[in-house]
């Protein structure tokens, strides 16, 4: 397996993975694996649905949110992330071809929660310099205020749920 980066107690990221990965993922203790990374991307590369089978077989969860370098801070990648992230049990691992994608969706999603100066300083704790991506950042961040509908933080995916429970209850 390829290094593996921690940016979050919770969440880590790294490169593409191997078959054998998955059992090494679940002895390091990781619970789930988030794979960043489109079908058919690069030739012999695992598909989406080889991984959940290899997921399976070593006991851990599997989410597949394919990230084009283009949409990365686009609503539905961000929303998805932030989604994953609330719906997965940690820590996390997720990977894209060399985990850099994983670190720049997860950082869009965590601007929408916790403040940009944060996530960056996290990232830079991981070795993860992405200061370049501050107005990105600064734009997620913003989404808060004028965009009340999107979902914020993983906290969001849980609160939205109760509510249409709850809707679904009145009715």
């Amino acid at each position: 397996m390829k290094d593996i980066v921690y940016l979050a107690p919770d969440f880590a990221i790294t490169g593409d993975l191997a078959p054998a990965d998955f059992a090494a993922a679940a002895s390091l203790g990781f619970k789930a694996i988030l794979n960043n990374r489109p079908d058919g991307e690069e030739e012999n590369q695992l598909t989406g649905a080889a991984e959940a089978k290899f997921a399976w077989q070593a006991g851990l969860k599997y989410h597949f949110l394919p990230l084009d370098k283009h949409e990365l801070f686009t609503d539905p990648i961000v929303e998805g992330m932030i989604r994953a992230i609330g719906e997965l049990d940690g820590p996390i691992l997720a990977h894209c071809k060399s985990g850099l994608r994983s670190a720049i969706v997860w950082a869009a999603a965590s601007a929408r929660s916790i403040p940009v100066d944060d996530v960056l300083a996290m990232l830079e704790r991981a070795g993860q310099d992405l200061d370049f991506l501050r107005d990105e950042l600064d734009a997620q961040a913003d989404r808060r205020h004028w965009m009340p509908e999107t979902i914020i933080s993983p906290a969001d995916v849980v609160t939205q749920t109760t509510k249409a429970e709850t809707a679904d209850l009145a009715a």
